[in-house]
């Protein structure tokens, strides 16, 4: 079994809060268009109109050169993280994503990657599970490798 694990709860209010991203920039401020901007917090599109935050995050604990930092959204005004036992709804907007598995110290797992088409997820994520050495999964962008959401054993 997993779970599918949203960007934390006070990371994203800091945010929020006007404080910095993992670049120590201030997070910039858009409007969503309605397509294309998951908030990595509630893991649901922003609406189109929605004040959003777009800014960079690295979704790793320690610094090492694995730990990519990239571009993410988060709705700009508080939402509730999500605790989906279902596959999110920010997993539905795209025919297809990369699944990459990473081992306890946080290093990628090498042959994990692989674009996975989104009807395939579940399947690709109980494969990737399957190794013992894999201790979290990430999905991300199959066109930008922007980071999705993680996925931990439950």
């Amino acid at each position: 079994m997993h779970r599918f694990t949203a960007i934390e709860t006070e990371i994203v209010r800091k945010w929020q809060e006007g404080r910095p991203d993992d670049n120590g920039q201030t997070p910039e401020r858009a409007v969503s268009d309605g397509q294309g901007n998951p908030c990595r917090h509630c893991l649901r599109q922003i609406p189109e109109g929605q004040e959003m935050l777009i800014l960079g995050h690295r979704p790793f604990e320690t610094l090492q050169p694995y730990a990519e930092t990239g571009p993410v959204f988060v709705c700009a005004t508080p939402c509730t993280r999500a605790e989906p036992e279902e596959t999110p709804e920010i997993l539905q907007s795209s025919p297809d994503y990369l699944i990459k598995g990473y081992s306890a110290d946080e290093r990628i797992v090498y042959g994990t990657g692989e674009i996975t088409p989104t009807s395939r997820i579940t399947d690709k994520i109980q494969s990737v599970f399957a190794d013992p050495k894999v201790a979290f999964i990430h999905i991300r962008s199959a066109r930008n490798n922007c980071y999705q959401l993680r996925i931990d054993r439950s």
